[in-house]
């Protein structure tokens, strides 16, 4: 009897940082995830892009993210008129160059099921319904409250998506009222895995033969940082060390892991940074202290939702048979809100969020309250790496990755320090479902064929430490990056990295990353050789994918 083919459940955790999870150090309890990974494979160098939506659209597409819609993210497109007008590659959804993975899998007779958050697109012709999926639970846009509550503006007043999210909810093709059709109760890591869960329990018996592909992006824990109290109230008093302290905790536990290596140095705090936590007052120190409590049940409530996602397939039987990863779609969250170019006076969202919402002490993790934690809770995430989300160094490009798949028996409780992208998962699992990509046309459209690389040699492998075994040759092998107007390019150990001023040199940077997984010494001025060849490559990869260079965005000095 032939074999069933394997099923798929993609989970996407939203600005998770590096160390956040137990498995690679943290102290938040995520005891499933710690299990998965006793089971399975930790990467401690998988990459994405520095920011979510560019993330999914490589997810989705297994190429750059240039290629795929979303050279940049549509939000800041917006911010910059018609400058990305009618450039390829700039379309601001997942664009149809690219044969989507839920697409791909639907043609070759998977059940594709999603609930969570998109971000690919906010019409119904750019949503999951229309991108490959059979079942979809969708929130179109990037971020919103987590309860789903929101202020009723006046008229006139200052309008995102992420605090007015009417019109950009989904059930399958339909849209949703917010206010009549989310449940009372509704929190988004549990009630999208209800969807999820719902379902599993509800394929009949003709799409219970069927293999299945699920893909559940949470929101969580993306800012406007909220859980309910009863979980908050497990970390109360755990962060009044602050940040600084909590960064030698987890450095300390990843190497003892075998995350990172003994000795290595961190990077200091970047981004803008505010008071030492020594001169902050008391209650200045309540108020973040609560922030990063919040953050943590955020992360708790994460796994706690993933275990009834793996017990109901364990109780089904079919976990055994289902390729589990866990990942985040990029660096943790540093930004300081009040310090972007759209806060600061009554009609921005710093005046919404001060007429609207209450962010009280006591008040912080409530629906009503609207708060992030900042950069310094962010580097501590990312540590020993060098900046947070947005930036294209490795604390805003470097990401937990988790994979429980049985076959890969050899690879229990294993550690990989490979490097991979989130460009190679789409290669991955057509391997793995013995599905061929489909080439230069799919769907009577012309589509580009995926950068990424398969990982299923690399992980099947008895080896895996052996130098041979590799997803990208170590040596040779260049991958790019481009956000914001940051941008890298790496050759194996060594990366390259151009920043304007006042966050970098406004000139090409030279690291070895390996040696310096912090980027603290440059050496563009010794490794001549080297620098010149990365900016050779950095010129071929701006060409192969069809970049336009993003006007700088006003920033703070850190």
């Amino acid at each position: 009897m032939a074999t069933k083919q394997p099923n798929f459940l993609i989970i996407v955790a939203d600005d998770l940082g590096f160390s956040d999870i137990s498995p690679y150090g943290g102290e938040i309890s995520t005891p499933v995830l710690s299990q998965l990974a006793a089971e399975g494979i930790r990467m401690t160098n998988f990459h994405t892009a520095s920011a979510c939506s560019p993330t999914r659209s490589m997810l989705f597409s297994g190429t750059d993210n240039h290629i795929a819609g979303l050279g940049q993210m549509a939000e800041h497109m917006r911010a910059h008129g018609t400058f990305f007008q009618d450039k390829p590659g700039y379309e601001g959804y997942l664009n149809f160059r690219v044969a989507a993975l839920s697409e791909v899998l639907q043609d070759a007779g998977y059940l594709t099921m999603m609930s969570g958050k998109w971000h690919l697109g906010l019409t119904k012709e750019l949503a999951p319904c229309s991108r490959g999926f059979d079942k979809s639970f969708s929130f179109l846009p990037g971020s919103g409250n987590h309860h789903g509550w929101e202020p009723q503006l006046e008229d006139g007043e200052f309008r995102i998506p992420c605090m007015n999210t009417d019109g950009f909810w989904m059930d399958g093709e339909e849209f949703l009222d917010r206010e009549a059709d989310l449940p009372e109760d509704f929190y988004s890591t549990t009630s999208f895995t209800d969807r999820l869960l719902d379902f599993f329990a509800k394929r009949d018996e003709r799409e219970k033969d069927k293999p299945f592909f699920a893909y559940l992006p949470l929101t969580a824990p993306h800012w406007p940082l909220q859980a309910p109290r009863k979980v908050v109230a497990k970390y109360h008093g755990k962060y009044q060390d602050g940040p600084d302290a909590l960064t030698q905790q987890r450095l300390k536990r990843m190497v003892e892991l075998g995350i990172v290596a003994a000795g290595v140095e961190p990077a200091p705090p970047s981004g803008v940074l505010g008071k030492e936590w020594n001169d902050m007052s008391e209650e200045e120190r309540t108020a973040s202290a609560r922030k990063m409590e919040v953050f943590a049940a955020m992360v708790d409530l994460i796994d706690t939702n993933i275990g009834r996602v793996v017990d109901y397939l364990r109780e089904t039987d079919e976990l055994d048979n289902t390729f589990v990863l866990f990942m985040s779609d990029n660096g943790a969250e540093g930004a300081a809100l009040e310090a972007l170019p759209m806060m600061g006076n009554k009609t921005t969202m710093a005046g919404v969020i001060e007429k609207y919402y209450d962010n009280r002490v006591e008040n912080i993790g409530e629906k009503t309250s609207f708060v992030w934690y900042g950069a310094r809770w962010a580097c501590a995430a990312t540590a020993p790496s060098r900046g947070s989300k947005c930036w294209i160094t490795e604390g805003g490009i470097r990401c937990p990755c988790v994979i429980r798949y049985p076959p890969f028996s050899a690879r229990q409780s294993a550690i990989t320090h490979r490097f991979t992208t989130v460009m190679d998962i789409l290669p991955t699992i057509l391997d793995l479902a013995g599905v061929a990509h489909p080439g230069s046309s799919f769907r009577g459209r012309t589509v580009v064929a995926p950068r990424g690389q398969s990982w299923v040699p690399h992980l099947s492998s008895p080896d895996y430490c052996a130098p041979e075994s590799t997803v990208h040759d170590e040596e040779t092998h260049v991958h790019g990056w481009e956000l914001f107007g940051q941008r890298a390019i790496r050759e194996g150990p060594w990366k390259a990295v151009w920043i304007a001023s006042p966050r970098g040199k406004d000139d090409w940077e030279l690291y070895n990353v390996e040696r310096d997984p912090g980027e603290l010494q440059d050496l563009s001025k010794t490794e001549t050789e080297v620098m010149a060849r990365l900016v050779d490559h950095w010129e071929t990869y701006f060409a192969e994918t069809g970049m336009v260079q993003t006007p700088q965005f006003a920033v703070t000095k850190a």
